[in-house]
C-alpha cells in the first residue's frame, strides 16, 4: 500500500493542531461551546502569504456572530507549536490565518521521490473501488471526429488518475452497432456502390454523405463484389451495415491506438441483443410496477425517480426504444461487479443523466454509483480562422487529420489543458510552435533540458556522487530551490485531487507550474560549477524534478522526450 505523502503528513499535523486550539480555546472560554466546523487547509496563492492557510476563523464567526479577526486571533493564541515545522503563524485580510513553515520538512519529502521513482505519485485513496470507465464510444457511422478526441483524451487521463489514486478502473468502448443509424448507414453504403458501378442511387434522407464511404464503398466492391445487389433488401442492407460497422470499429480502433489510447473492452450492442438483455430490463422495469401503457406504447415512469418526464420502452409497433439497450448496457456493467460507473458523454448528452440514473434506481442499483461527466465541444482555429466542421455535410476534420498535423503530444496537452465542462478553442497553429509559446512544448524541454544536464555532467568527467545519503541537503537554500521543492513535494496530493474531482486539466496545470518552477531555477542557479558539493545537490534536485515531470507527462499519455 503506498504511504502517505510527506505533504499530507504535514497538513493532517498542522490541522490537527487547529483542532485542538480550538477545544482549548473552548476549554478556556475563548469560542463559544457549540461552535463547530471541519477545519480544511489551502495553498495561498502567493508565496507571501504563507505555504497554507486556513478560513476555519471566518466560518465560527458565522456561527457565533463574532469578530472573525477575533476568532482567528483565539485560535492562533491556543495554537501549540512545540515539535512542529510551523516556523509563524499570521492573521491576514477578514481573518485567514497563515501558516509559515521551515524547510526541513522538504528532506524526507524529496528523499520519497528518489525511494519510488516510477511510482512516485501514487496513493491508496480509491481504496481498491472498482470503476468501470467508458468514453467516447462513438457511433461506428463515420470516422473520430475532434470531439472524440478530447473525450479520449480526457477519458485515458482520468483513467491514468484514477488509477494512480487507488481505484481499480476499467476503459471501455459502447459500440451502438443496432438501430435506425447502422441501417441508414448500410443504405448509404449501398448507394455509394451503386455510384462506383455507374447506377442512379442516392444517400436515403439522414444518411451519411462523407467521402469516408466513398473509399469504403471501393473496399467492399473489391471484397464482396457486386453480387450482393443481388439479394433482397433486407439480406442487403443487413450486408451492407455489418461491413460498413467492421470497418468504422476496426478505423476508429487503429486512430485510438495511434493516439496512445487501449481500451479494456469493446462492448457491442448486439450482443445485448442476442442474449435478450434489452428484453428482461423490460420485464424487470415491468415487474417492479415502474411501467404502463399509454398511447399503444410501454412507458417508464421515471419521474418516480426525478427525471422530468416518463420514457417510452416499448413503441406501439413493438419495437423498443434506444433507451432500452441503454439500460440495459449499464445493468450490464453493475452484474459485472464494478462498484462505481463513470460515462465520459457529449454536449448533447444532458438530458440523458435523469432517465438513466432513473432506470438505475428502478432496478435496485443506487443512482450515486452512476456518475456522467459531460465533454464540451471544441472549436478548430488557425490564428483568428475558425475550421468549420459539419458532420451531416461531409466536412469535418477528422481525429485523424488533426493528429496528423499537430501530433498525438499536443493533441493530448491541448485537449486536456481546460476543464471537460468548458467550451476549448484549439489553436491548431500554436500546437505545432516549437517555442515556449506552445505550452506543451515549454512542459516537454523542461524534461529535455534535464536530461541535456546530465549529459553535460557526463561529458566532463565522472558524475559527483548525488542522491540523499550523499549530498548536503543544507545547501538547497535559494528561494527558487525552496520553491521548486514544495512543487514537486505536492505532486502525490495533485493527482489525487485531479483524480477526486473528475479533472485531468489540474494535472496539466501542475505540470506547467513544475516546468515554470525549474525554468527559474535553472536560470538562478548555475546546476554545474566548481563546487562539486553544491553541484551534486542540484543535480540532485534536477532528477527529482526529471521525475516528477516524466510521472505526471505518463499520466497524461503525453511523451517525455530526452531531447528537443
Amino acid at each position: 500500500m503506498p504511504e502517505a505523502s510527506v505533504l499530507s503528513e504535514v497538513k493532517a499535523d498542522i490541522i490537527s493542531r487547529i483542532e485542538k486550539a480550538i477545544e482549548i480555546g473552548k476549554v478556556k472560554g475563548d469560542l463559544p461551546q457549540y461552535v463547530k466546523s471541519e477545519v480544511k487547509l489551502d495553498i495561498p496563492p502567493r508565496p507571501e502569504q504563507g505555504d497554507f492557510a486556513t478560513s476555519v476563523a471566518m466560518v465560527i464567526a458565522r456561527q457565533a456572530q463574532l469578530d472573525p479577526r477575533a476568532v482567528a486571533a483565539a485560535i492562533v493564541k491556543n495554537l501549540p507549536l512545540d515539535d512542529s515545522h510551523i516556523l509563524r503563524v499570521d492573521i491576514a485580510g477578514p481573518g485567514f490565518i497563515n501558516f509559515f513553515l521551515d524547510v526541513a520538512w522538504l528532506e524526507p519529502a524529496m528523499a520519497r521521490i528518489w525511494k519510488e521513482g516510477p511510482a512516485y505519485g501514487r496513493s491508496n485513496v480509491g481504496g481498491g473501488k472498482k470503476i468501470l470507465l467508458e468514453f467516447v464510444s462513438a457511433n461506428p457511422t463515420g470516422p473520430l471526429n475532434v470531439v472524440n478526441a478530447r473525450a479520449a483524451a480526457v477519458g485515458d487521463c482520468l483513467a491514468a488518475l484514477l488509477d494512480a489514486a487507488g481505484y481499480r478502473v476499467a476503459r471501455e468502448f459502447y459500440v451502438n452497432d443496432g438501430g435506425r443509424q447502422v441501417e441508414l448507414l448500410g443504405r448509404s453504403l449501398e448507394a455509394r456502390v451503386r455510384q462506383k458501378l455507374g447506377q442512379e442511387a442516392s444517400i436515403p434522407e439522414g444518411g451519411y454523405p462523407g467521402d469516408y464511404l466513398v473509399e469504403l464503398a471501393d473496399e467492399f466492391l473489391r471484397e464482396k463484389g457486386a453480387t450482393v445487389l443481388d439479394l433482397p433488401e433486407e439480406d442487403r442492407v443487413r450486408e451492407f451495415s455489418s461491413f460498413a460497422v467492421a470497418r468504422m470499429v476496426e478505423r476508429q480502433k487503429k486512430v485510438l491506438v495511434d493516439y496512445g489510447l487501449k481500451y479494456d473492452n469493446w462492448f457491442f450492442e448486439s450482443s445485448l441483443r442476442e442474449k435478450g438483455e434489452d428484453k428482461k430490463v423490460v420485464e424487470l422495469l415491468t415487474e417492479r410496477g415502474h411501467t404502463y401503457h399509454a398511447d399503444g406504447a410501454l412507458w417508464f415512469r421515471s419521474t418516480a425517480f426525478g427525471d422530468d418526464k416518463d420514457r417510452v420502452l416499448v413503441k406501439s409497433d413493438g419495437t423498443f426504444t434506444y433507451i432500452v439497450p441503454d439500460i440495459a448496457y449499464h445493468r450490464n456493467k453493475f452484474l459485472r461487479g464494478f462498484d462505481h460507473l463513470i460515462d465520459i458523454l457529449g454536449p448533447d448528452h444532458h438530458g440523458y443523466i435523469g432517465r438513466l440514473k432513473a432506470s438505475m434506481q428502478a432496478l435496485g442499483f443506487s443512482p450515486d454509483a452512476l456518475e456522467v461527466l459531460i465533454v464540451q465541444t471544441v472549436r478548430l482555429m488557425r490564428g483568428k480562422e475558425v475550421v468549420k466542421m459539419s458532420k451531416r455535410g461531409g466536412e469535418f476534420i477528422t481525429m485523424e487529420e488533426l493528429l496528423e498535423e499537430v501530433g498525438k503530444d499536443a493533441a493530448r496537452f491541448f485537449f486536456l489543458m481546460r476543464s471537460p465542462d468548458s467550451h476549448l478553442d484549439f489553436d491548431m497553429d500554436l500546437a505545432k510552435l516549437q517555442s515556449n509559446e506552445n505550452p506543451v512544448y515549454y512542459v516537454q524541454y523542461a524534461h529535455a533540458r534535464i536530461a541535456s544536464i546530465f549529459r553535460q555532467a557526463r561529458q566532463a568527467g565522472p558524475l559527483p556522487a548525488w542522491g540523499p545519503n550523499e549530498i548536503d541537503f543544507d545547501l538547497l537554500v535559494d528561494p527558487s530551490e525552496i520553491a521548486l521543492m514544495r512543487i514537486l513535494a505536492a505532486f502525490p496530493d495533485e493527482v489525487a485531487g485531479a483524480a477526486e474531482s473528475r479533472q485531468p486539466n489540474r494535472l496539466l496545470k501542475y505540470m506547467m507550474d513544475v516546468a515554470t518552477a525549474f525554468h527559474s531555477f535553472y536560470t538562478r542557479c548555475r546546476v554545474l560549477g566548481e563546487n562539486k558539493e553544491l553541484s551534486s545537490a542540484r543535480l540532485y534536485l534536477s532528477r527529482l524534478t526529471q521525475i516528477v515531470l516524466g510521472n505526471a507527462l505518463r499520466l497524461a499519455g503525453i511523451s517525455a522526450p530526452e531531447s528537443m
